[in-house]
Protein backbone atom coordinates (compact mmCIF):
# COMPACT_ATOMS: atom_id res chain seq x y z
CA UNK A 1 0.00 0.00 0.00
CA UNK A 2 1.01 3.82 -0.75
CA UNK A 3 1.40 5.90 1.98
CA UNK A 4 2.31 9.61 2.54
CA UNK A 5 3.83 10.46 5.33
CA UNK A 6 4.91 13.73 7.62
CA UNK A 7 8.19 13.39 9.05
CA UNK A 8 11.85 14.22 9.74
CA UNK A 9 14.76 12.18 9.59
CA UNK A 10 16.36 10.81 12.47
CA UNK A 11 18.71 8.57 11.60
CA UNK A 12 20.49 7.10 8.78
CA UNK A 13 22.10 4.00 7.71
CA UNK A 14 24.36 2.88 4.73
CA UNK A 15 22.97 -0.37 2.97
CA UNK A 16 25.26 -2.30 0.26
CA UNK A 17 26.62 -0.03 -1.84
CA UNK A 18 24.45 2.24 -2.94
CA UNK A 19 21.61 1.93 -0.62
CA UNK A 20 20.42 3.81 2.73
CA UNK A 21 18.03 2.85 6.15
CA UNK A 22 15.77 5.68 7.00
CA UNK A 23 14.56 5.84 10.35
CA UNK A 24 11.90 8.58 10.13
CA UNK A 25 9.97 9.97 13.13
CA UNK A 26 6.08 10.34 11.44
CA UNK A 27 3.35 12.39 12.93
CA UNK A 28 0.99 9.46 11.72
CA UNK A 29 2.95 6.26 12.41
CA UNK A 30 5.47 7.20 15.67
CA UNK A 31 9.00 5.40 13.82
CA UNK A 32 9.47 3.81 10.66
CA UNK A 33 12.18 2.02 8.50
CA UNK A 34 12.12 3.25 5.29
CA UNK A 35 14.45 1.78 2.40
CA UNK A 36 16.09 3.92 -0.27
CA UNK A 37 17.22 2.49 -3.20
CA UNK A 38 19.99 3.71 -4.69
CA UNK A 39 19.93 7.02 -2.69
CA UNK A 40 23.93 7.12 -1.71
CA UNK A 41 24.75 7.22 -5.55
CA UNK A 42 25.44 10.85 -7.27
CA UNK A 43 23.12 10.70 -9.69
CA UNK A 44 19.91 9.57 -7.23
CA UNK A 45 16.82 11.86 -7.13
CA UNK A 46 16.90 10.77 -3.70
CA UNK A 47 20.41 11.66 -2.75
CA UNK A 48 19.60 15.05 -1.05
CA UNK A 49 16.41 14.56 0.44
CA UNK A 50 17.79 11.37 2.58
CA UNK A 51 20.02 13.17 4.42
CA UNK A 52 20.05 13.08 8.73
CA UNK A 53 17.39 15.85 9.90
CA UNK A 54 15.32 16.24 6.33
CA UNK A 55 11.83 17.26 7.25
CA UNK A 56 9.29 16.87 4.83
CA UNK A 57 6.81 14.46 3.26
CA UNK A 58 7.63 10.78 2.04
CA UNK A 59 5.55 8.69 0.37
CA UNK A 60 6.38 4.73 0.57
CA UNK A 61 5.34 1.61 -0.26
CA UNK A 62 4.45 0.98 3.41
CA UNK A 63 4.32 -2.09 5.33
CA UNK A 64 3.51 -1.39 9.10
CA UNK A 65 5.85 -3.25 11.02
CA UNK A 66 8.69 -3.79 8.47
CA UNK A 67 11.16 -2.47 6.13
CA UNK A 68 9.11 0.22 4.20
CA UNK A 69 10.53 1.37 0.45
CA UNK A 70 10.92 5.11 -0.67
CA UNK A 71 9.12 6.38 -3.73
CA UNK A 72 9.13 9.90 -3.01
CA UNK A 73 10.41 12.53 -0.33
CA UNK A 74 9.88 16.90 -0.60
CA UNK A 75 11.39 18.54 1.70
CA UNK A 76 9.00 21.30 3.58
CA UNK A 77 12.12 22.91 5.86
CA UNK A 78 15.22 23.86 4.36
CA UNK A 79 16.61 24.68 7.53
CA UNK A 80 18.61 27.09 6.06
CA UNK A 81 19.77 29.13 9.15
CA UNK A 82 20.39 26.30 11.17
CA UNK A 83 22.63 24.59 8.93
CA UNK A 84 24.73 27.99 9.05
CA UNK A 85 25.60 27.67 12.83
CA UNK A 86 27.55 24.75 14.32
CA UNK A 87 25.51 25.64 18.02
CA UNK A 88 22.28 25.66 16.43
CA UNK A 89 23.03 22.52 14.46
CA UNK A 90 24.38 21.17 18.26
CA UNK A 91 20.79 22.23 19.56
CA UNK A 92 19.20 20.53 16.60
CA UNK A 93 20.91 17.08 17.09
CA UNK A 94 20.79 16.79 20.55
CA UNK A 95 16.94 17.31 20.21
CA UNK A 96 15.97 15.23 17.54
CA UNK A 97 18.12 12.12 19.03
CA UNK A 98 15.77 13.04 22.36
CA UNK A 99 12.53 12.87 20.52
CA UNK A 100 13.92 9.86 18.54
CA UNK A 101 14.47 7.82 21.99
CA UNK A 102 11.21 9.21 23.40
CA UNK A 103 9.01 8.37 21.02
CA UNK A 104 10.50 4.62 20.94
CA UNK A 105 8.74 4.27 24.47
CA UNK A 106 6.12 6.61 23.54
CA UNK A 107 4.11 7.00 19.79
CA UNK A 108 2.19 9.85 20.59
CA UNK A 109 1.82 12.04 17.86
CA UNK A 110 2.66 15.14 20.01
CA UNK A 111 6.16 14.08 19.86
CA UNK A 112 6.26 14.52 16.68
CA UNK A 113 5.04 18.16 16.25
CA UNK A 114 6.53 19.61 19.48
CA UNK A 115 10.09 18.32 17.90
CA UNK A 116 8.45 20.32 14.54
CA UNK A 117 7.29 23.78 16.18
CA UNK A 118 10.47 23.94 18.27
CA UNK A 119 13.14 23.41 15.31
CA UNK A 120 11.07 25.86 13.75
CA UNK A 121 11.45 28.58 16.63
CA UNK A 122 15.33 27.62 16.55
CA UNK A 123 15.27 28.35 12.62
CA UNK A 124 13.70 31.81 13.14
CA UNK A 125 16.44 33.21 15.68
CA UNK A 126 14.78 32.51 18.72
CA UNK A 127 16.83 31.61 21.44
CA UNK A 128 18.32 27.49 21.03
CA UNK A 129 18.73 26.76 24.64
CA UNK A 130 15.71 28.11 25.91
CA UNK A 131 13.73 26.77 23.51
CA UNK A 132 15.54 23.14 24.03
CA UNK A 133 14.76 23.65 27.75
CA UNK A 134 11.02 24.27 26.70
CA UNK A 135 10.80 21.31 24.48
CA UNK A 136 12.40 18.68 27.43
CA UNK A 137 10.20 19.97 29.88
CA UNK A 138 7.46 19.54 28.05
CA UNK A 139 8.55 15.52 27.02
CA UNK A 140 9.25 14.09 30.37
CA UNK A 141 5.32 13.38 30.41
CA UNK A 142 5.96 11.34 27.55
CA UNK A 143 8.48 9.59 29.24
CA UNK A 144 7.39 9.19 32.46
CA UNK A 145 9.07 11.33 34.69
CA UNK A 146 6.42 14.33 34.33
CA UNK A 147 7.16 17.06 37.51
CA UNK A 148 4.43 18.52 39.73
CA UNK A 149 4.38 22.32 38.84
CA UNK A 150 0.88 23.73 40.45
CA UNK A 151 1.29 23.09 43.70
CA UNK A 152 4.24 21.69 46.66
CA UNK A 153 4.57 18.17 46.08
CA UNK A 154 4.77 17.97 49.77
CA UNK A 155 1.91 19.67 51.23
CA UNK A 156 0.03 21.17 48.42
CA UNK A 157 0.68 24.66 48.98
CA UNK A 158 0.08 26.43 46.33
CA UNK A 159 2.24 29.67 47.13
CA UNK A 160 5.80 30.46 48.77
CA UNK A 161 6.98 28.35 46.14
CA UNK A 162 11.35 27.96 46.39
CA UNK A 163 12.53 25.20 44.92
CA UNK A 164 12.49 22.20 42.98
CA UNK A 165 13.44 18.31 44.38
CA UNK A 166 13.85 15.86 41.35
CA UNK A 167 13.39 12.84 44.24
CA UNK A 168 9.75 13.80 45.29
CA UNK A 169 9.04 14.96 41.33
CA UNK A 170 8.27 18.92 41.85
CA UNK A 171 7.44 21.97 43.38
CA UNK A 172 8.93 22.21 47.29
CA UNK A 173 7.65 25.18 49.31
CA UNK A 174 9.67 26.99 52.44
CA UNK A 175 7.99 24.88 54.97
CA UNK A 176 8.76 21.92 53.45
CA UNK A 177 12.29 22.55 51.86
CA UNK A 178 15.25 20.51 53.77
CA UNK A 179 18.60 20.79 52.02
CA UNK A 180 17.27 21.43 48.45
CA UNK A 181 18.41 24.42 46.52
CA UNK A 182 17.13 27.58 46.72
CA UNK A 183 15.91 29.45 43.26
CA UNK A 184 14.81 32.81 42.79
CA UNK A 185 11.06 33.87 42.12
CA UNK A 186 11.30 34.30 38.36
CA UNK A 187 13.53 30.95 38.01
CA UNK A 188 10.16 29.25 39.46
CA UNK A 189 7.82 31.11 37.66
CA UNK A 190 9.27 30.75 34.29
CA UNK A 191 10.17 27.23 34.87
CA UNK A 192 6.55 26.30 34.84
CA UNK A 193 5.38 28.77 32.30
CA UNK A 194 8.25 26.45 30.17
CA UNK A 195 6.22 23.71 30.95
CA UNK A 196 2.25 25.48 29.86
CA UNK A 197 3.58 27.61 27.38
CA UNK A 198 2.45 26.69 23.38
CA UNK A 199 5.55 26.06 21.86
CA UNK A 200 3.57 27.39 18.04
CA UNK A 201 2.47 31.04 20.32
CA UNK A 202 6.04 31.65 21.32
CA UNK A 203 7.44 34.90 18.99
CA UNK A 204 9.90 36.66 21.79
CA UNK A 205 11.67 35.41 24.40
CA UNK A 206 12.72 37.60 27.28
CA UNK A 207 14.40 35.77 29.96
CA UNK A 208 17.34 36.99 31.80
CA UNK A 209 21.03 34.73 31.11
CA UNK A 210 20.83 33.84 35.09
CA UNK A 211 17.00 32.27 34.94
CA UNK A 212 17.56 30.61 31.60
CA UNK A 213 20.84 29.08 32.69
CA UNK A 214 19.65 28.15 35.95
CA UNK A 215 16.58 26.34 34.25
CA UNK A 216 19.22 24.54 31.76
CA UNK A 217 21.00 23.22 34.88
CA UNK A 218 17.57 21.92 36.79
CA UNK A 219 16.57 20.22 33.64
CA UNK A 220 19.89 19.12 32.53
CA UNK A 221 20.22 17.05 36.56
CA UNK A 222 16.91 16.03 35.93
CA UNK A 223 17.79 14.32 32.96
CA UNK A 224 20.55 12.71 34.03
CA UNK A 225 19.05 11.28 37.05
CA UNK A 226 15.51 10.44 36.23
CA UNK A 227 14.97 9.64 32.07
CA UNK A 228 17.83 7.06 31.92
CA UNK A 229 18.70 8.57 28.37
CA UNK A 230 22.33 8.96 27.99
CA UNK A 231 22.68 10.82 24.33
CA UNK A 232 25.51 11.38 22.78
CA UNK A 233 24.54 14.84 21.08
CA UNK A 234 24.27 15.94 24.24
CA UNK A 235 27.86 15.41 24.95
CA UNK A 236 28.83 17.21 22.10
CA UNK A 237 26.26 20.04 22.83
CA UNK A 238 28.03 20.72 26.02
CA UNK A 239 31.56 20.95 23.91
CA UNK A 240 30.65 23.14 21.28
CA UNK A 241 28.71 25.21 23.91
Amino acid sequence: MIKEFEGIIVSVTPYGETSKILNILTKEAGIIGVMAKGAKSMKSRFRSVTEKFTIGVFSVYYHEGKLSTLIQADVTEPLVNIKKDIVRIGYLTYIVELAHQTAKQNSDSAIYDKLLSTIKKIESGLDPMIMTNILELKLLDYLGVSIDLDRCIKCGNTKDIITINGDVGGYICKNCRTNEEIYDVKTIKMFRMYYYVEIDTISDLKVSSVVANNINKILTDYYDRYTGLYLKSKEFLNTIK
